[in-house]
């Protein structure tokens, strides 16, 4: 048994992977180079932590896993989302589930996450300390313990690194666990943004900047091939560069090469309308003001700062009484409300990003403890490793089972 472990790395995996050794019986010493521990958890699902994802099997489970999900399967085989919210609600955090089967606490609150995880710590003796890492401590193909910027050198009989990857730096996520991980002799995956906004190409976008949808359908669409490569129905954010939120971030990770022109995301700006019954409705809108021009005609149909946007990409003259409109351009005006196109530039910088794509090659990490193939002792857990998922709580679920899983198994050599 490993008396003595080291978890490299305060978030959701090394929290988890420090209370799990502890629980099992080995001194653990967690070192964070934060003052506090769950900085990037406080600002998931927008201050509120989407903890997990409420689905019952396995292989549906994977299904949200498009890159190594194979590599998860004895991780998330010890802790499934089910043992996630049983292990939070025995912890005394109610939860909540919502659209999408997305775990919520009750309260709405990251921070009950956060202190629920570091209780769990508590609770189990892991000892904390603020320290950044900077090396492994390597002795005859083992890991012998951890060296600080400090110039502290910390013994272990095991070292887990959970250091997240590169999105978020503010938080601590900086790409330390790559420099510990070359150093033993790991191959690095190019990390690379996954769940992150777009930039596009149309410069309307400004002119809705902070304008938030929400019940909006996108679809994207490969204009190369002609072919809808994703589908989503949720909210979405107007930004200076292009556009963000929910549906937005999901869609991000279904775009390995971006190319000029290849992608467009289509909005439909009234999912629950079919054409004809959206034609109904501008037509029954007209009726009700036909001498007001097109743009003030429009008011009860869209967002105010949308309608200028909709008026210019019609093509119909924004003054023109409305009882003057033909019948075509009246259904152009519903065919644009109905598929609103943007084409996509490219992705915000891994800097902007809810987690980085890329990581320690899974292929050198034994899957069925997390332990480096390379270095005796040495395991991995979260984010640092070359595997993400879609939003709705899976990338958090991939940080809880595989914090647990190396904890276990480290407590265990």
């Amino acid at each position: 048994m490993a008396e003595h472990i080291i978890v490299v790395g305060a978030g959701p995996a090394g929290m988890m992977a420090a209370g799990r050794a502890a629980e099992n019986g080995a001194d653990v010493l967690l070192i964070e180079r934060n003052a506090r521990p769950g900085r990037k958890l406080l600002i998931t699902g927008t201050g509120r932590c989407n903890v997990t994802n409420a689905c019952t099997l396995l292989n549906d489970l994977m299904d949200y896993i498009p890159s190594n999900g194979r590599f998860l399967y004895s991780a998330f085989s010890k802790m499934m989302p089910y043992d996630v919210m049983d292990f939070f609600e025995n912890l005394g955090v109610a939860l909540k589930i919502e659209r999408g089967n997305r775990v919520f606490p009750e309260s709405d609150k990251a921070m009950d996450i956060v202190d629920a995880m570091d209780s769990f710590c508590k609770k189990n003796h892991v000892r904390r300390i603020e320290e950044r890492v900077v090396a492994l401590k390597l002795e005859d193909g083992k890991v012998a313990g951890v060296k600080c910027e400090s110039g502290n050198v910390y013994n272990a009989d095991a070292v887990i690194v959970a250091t997240g990857g590169k999105s978020y730096p503010l938080t601590g996520s900086t790409g330390d666990g790559y420099t510990l991980a070359k150093q033993a002799g790991h191959e690095i995956v190019e990390p690379k943004p996954s769940l992150v906004p777009l930039e596009t190409a149309e410069d309307w976008v400004r002119c809705a900047q902070g304008l938030a949808l929400k019940n909006v359908r996108l679809t994207v669409m490969d204009m190369e091939k002609y072919s809808e490569i994703y589908t989503d129905f949720g909210e979405m954010l107007f930004t200076h560069f292009g556009v963000s939120g929910p549906i937005i971030l999901s869609a991000s990770a279904h775009l390995p090469q971006i190319t000029p022109g290849r992608y467009q995301l289509w909005i439909d700006l009234k999912p629950g309308l079919t054409a004809e019954q959206l034609d109904a409705r501008i037509l029954r809108d007209f009726a009700e003001m036909p001498n007001k021009a097109l743009a003030n005609a429009l008011v009860k149909l869209l967002p105010k700062s949308l309608i200028p946007v909709i008026v210019r990409l019609s093509g119909i003259p924004s003054d023109l009484r409305v009882n003057q409109i033909t019948r075509d351009d009246r259904q152009a005006l519903g065919a644009l409300i109905k598929e609103l196109p943007l084409t996509v530039t490219k992705k915000r910088p891994i800097e902007e990003a809810i987690i980085t794509s890329g990581g320690v090659r899974v292929s050198q990490v034994n899957p069925k403890t997390m332990e480096s193939k390379l270095v005796e002792g040495l395991f991995f857990a979260g984010e640092v490793l070359d595997v993400d998922a879609y939003t709705g709580g899976f990338n958090l679920q991939i940080a809880f089972s595989t914090g647990n899983l190396a904890g276990i198994s480290a407590a265990s050599k």
